[in-house]
């Protein structure tokens, strides 16, 4: 019997998670309000809360809020005194967010700041704003490399960074290709594989979201 990968996760989302109200408004509303369907699946966001949670995260950034889908997941991992940055360049998906927040009622731990990620990340380095224990990168591809080196410039010893598409349906393999979103996952996995400072390996995933993957990376004790 062959079954879609989509029914899988379909499947797992009912036994291990369930219905959540909040999050299912949060999607609504994303569609209602024109934002792209890129948010994760519920079982990574589900991962991705649980790996926040594993490691006793109080201060988590993200790099790419969208609709605050994956934001939700993560800011519900934190303890009570625990704080979120994450960092959205459209003001429009920004606004949505917030509204998706404040309904899951963690608006309080979640500080959204709108711009260009480059730029907001610069000035995180220069105003030294780290040390955080947790980042979700999950913005522009071709921007990686430059994300992946502000986080690690603003990550304790011991945090995780999570990378999210560096699969892409395989075609991270084509080392021909001129789509700027494989190149900048390509120079990616070259940058962190010379990285002293990072111990990392990828995992691909199937399901809704289709073929894609996570790399995950623990910034080691220096």
């Amino acid at each position: 019997m062959s079954v879609a990968s989509a029914e899988v996760d379909a499947w797992i989302a009912d036994r291990l998670i369930g219905g959540d109200p909040a999050l299912d408004k949060a999607l609504a509303r994303n569609a209602a309000e024109g934002l792209p369907a890129i948010d994760v699946s519920a079982a990574q966001g589900k991962l991705l809360h649980i790996l926040a949670r594993s490691i006793g995260a109080w201060r988590i950034l993200e790099v790419g809020t969208l609709g605050g889908y994956s934001t939700i997941w993560l800011a519900r991992a934190l303890p009570g005194h625990g704080t979120l940055v994450t960092l959205e360049i459209d003001p429009h998906h920004a606004e949505v967010a917030r509204a998706n927040l404040d309904t899951a009622g963690i608006g309080d731990k979640v500080e959204i700041r709108v711009g260009p990620a480059v730029e907001t990340l610069s000035r995180m380095e220069t105003e030294s704003e780290g040390p955080f224990d947790f980042v979700f990168i999950d913005a522009d591809k071709p921007n990686n490399v430059a994300y992946l080196k502000a986080a690690l410039a603003l990550a304790r010893p011991g945090a995780l960074i999570i990378v999210d598409n560096v699969v892409r349906e395989g075609r991270v393999t084509d080392a021909s290709s001129t789509d700027a979103a494989i190149l900048g996952t390509r120079a990616l996995f070259d940058v962190v594989a010379a990285e002293p400072r990072l111990t990392a390996t990828a995992i691909q995933t199937v399901g809704a979201k289709g073929w894609d993957g996570f790399m995950i990376a623990v910034v080691n004790d220096e």
